[in-house]
């Protein structure tokens, strides 16, 4: 999360004047922070922005997942749309067959979700207000960890990056939040994977039990290593163990290249941003507003990017049969979204992601450094004092 601090006079006057503020900002995001404080910092943001954008994630996931064949359950039938490779003998019949076959007729309330805000109503007429924020615990048991996680590497990381090029490499100092990102994703990435597949079945499917409670992340994840009809006897504990990182390739094919995209363009805007600022050191105002906007732009450029990426992570998560689970990669997927959906299906989705994309990533980002802005001060007042 910090500035680069200029590490020589320019001779360009701009670049001196911004060099002050980007310096105070350095000072206020990393001076003697340590790695408790950080994570403190990343787990109140990730709890925020966990809360406020979940039902833009539960839209993205319904409509990837009623792309992918999921079928959309009502109490007495239940009707899929589209293309169905997943899942081939759940594929709705029209409705003008149905009748003549004497079955009955999809309902209006069992149409195909067509937008984001088609999710909420229908998921609010039929489940529920509260089914928005369905998978909320799961997100926040996901977040809370993977930020805590991956900010404070993040700043670890970009900051002994960051003096080893500029010593050795310094062509390669710009190139340092983009590797620096990608590193310390990988490793939150990898650690929390299980709670993430956990939360993207409980969005994805909806819930047909009215008035109980629908299963949370440990029954969820039962869920996935129990025995079924499609594997049989599952002879080893390791072979369950594995079933949880199930499509951790294409998390990892999303969340790096996300990652690489959303810091390599936050870093030097929010620095423009701090350089145009009037005030000479940087206020918890411009700190906020600099990071805000910088996420906000980082956020929905890297989901607009990913999304492909996002769509073949949602299909392989959602996927029940777990023999095919295993074997599916994440170049196979996508060849099978084009072959069904097209550049409509790689893109599937892509509205909420955006529109949830950017104000989390300004959320955490921002809430992040101005945490970190106050701890530090205070340190520095205590110390002072």
């Amino acid at each position: 999360m910090s500035a680069d601090a200029s590490s020589s006079s320019s001779d360009i006057e701009f670049q001196d004047s911004s060099s002050v503020q980007t310096n105070s900002m350095t000072s206020a995001s990393n001076f003697n922070m340590g790695f408790s404080e950080r994570a403190l910092s990343a787990a109140g943001a990730a709890f925020l922005s966990a809360i406020i954008v979940n039902p833009l994630d539960v839209a993205k996931t319904r409509l990837q997942a009623q792309a992918a064949g999921v079928p959309f359950q009502n109490l007495s039938h239940s009707c899929s749309f589209g293309t169905n490779t997943m899942l081939p003998d759940t594929r709705c019949i029209p409705s003008c067959y149905r009748s003549i076959l004497g079955e009955p007729s999809c309902s209006p309330e069992s149409s195909p979700y067509k937008s984001t805000l088609d999710v909420f109503y229908k998921i609010i007429r039929q489940e529920g207000f509260g089914r928005l924020w369905r998978g909320t615990t799961a997100s926040l048991a996901l977040s809370v960890p993977t930020v805590g996680i991956y900010l404070p590497c993040y700043d670890i990381f970009c900051n002994y990056l960051e003096e080893y090029s500029s010593e050795n490499t310094p062509k390669m100092t710009p190139y340092v939040p983009l590797v620096a990102g990608s590193i310390a994703r990988s490793l939150a990435c990898i650690t929390c994977y299980p709670v993430e597949l956990a939360r993207t079945r409980m969005q994805a499917f909806r819930d047909t039990h009215h008035g109980k409670k629908p299963p949370g992340v440990l029954k969820t994840l039962d869920g996935v290593i129990s025995t079924n009809k499609t594997t049989g006897t599952l002879g080893s504990s390791l072979y369950r163990f594995r079933l949880l990182w199930t499509g951790v390739g294409a998390q990892l094919a999303r969340d790096v290249p996300f990652s690489a995209i959303c810091w390599a363009t936050l870093e030097p805007v929010r620095r423009q941003l701090l350089a145009m600022s009037a005030a000479d050191v940087a206020s918890p105002f411009t700190v906020l507003g600099a990071n805000f906007c910088g996420g906000f732009v980082a956020g929905c450029l890297a989901g607009a990017c990913t999304c492909p990426l996002d769509v073949a992570k949602t299909r392989r998560q959602i996927e029940k049969d777990q023999v095919r689970a295993l074997k599916m990669t994440t170049r196979q997927t996508l060849v099978e979204i084009w072959r069904d959906g097209g550049m409509k299906g790689l893109f599937m989705g892509v509205g909420p992601r955006v529109a949830r994309a950017g104000p989390s990533v300004g959320i955490v980002v921002s809430f992040y450094e101005v945490v970190k802005y106050v701890l530090h001060n205070r340190k520095l007042q205590q110390t002072k004092n």
